[in-house]
């Protein structure tokens, strides 16, 4: 409140620096991003979580390492998601013949019901997400979006 006037006071302006930081637009972004998942595709569902029911149906069977990398995530919080998955009863993790501690990750029937009702709201997110630029206008966003996500994940891991 503004205690002058007894009204709300006005939020404060971000600072200079803070719209010059990549960072920072980042992670409003992502907040906004975020919130609006919730809202539009799943209260549940996480983002990790959607990627990775997302990965394992486009290769069953694929081992949870090589899932871990295809979907960003750290082994730690690959292992933590895939379990919430596997309780969940949306996937199965079975030993490897080869390796009994590598697990291979397959959707089961209640995951394939899952991630289709969740890939279709979040195909519609994408769109309005996306909704102020042209087709040609998304295509080229997507595509520095993507160069930079590749840029920062190797500055990330020493490159």
């Amino acid at each position: 409140m503004d205690h002058h006037a007894g009204r709300p006071a006005d939020p404060p302006a971000i600072p200079p620096a803070l719209l010059a930081a990549p960072g920072y637009l980042v992670r409003r972004l992502y907040q906004a991003y975020l919130a609006t998942w919730v809202r539009k595709v799943d209260s549940t569902l996480t983002g990790p979580q959607f990627a990775l029911l997302t990965a394992v149906n486009a290769s069953p069977g694929m081992d949870q390492r090589t899932l871990a990398s295809a979907v960003a995530l750290d082994s730690s919080t690959m292992t933590d998601v895939a379990r919430r998955l596997e309780d969940q009863g949306l996937i199965a993790r079975t030993p490897a013949a080869s390796d009994a501690r590598r697990k291979l990750l397959y959707l089961t029937d209640k995951g394939r019901e899952v991630l289709g009702a969740a890939d279709r709201r979040a195909r519609e997110l994408d769109a309005l997400l996306l909704q102020p630029y042209s087709a040609e206008q998304r295509e080229e966003l997507m595509r520095l979006m993507t160069a930079l996500a590749d840029h920062w994940e190797g500055l990330s891991q020493g490159s």
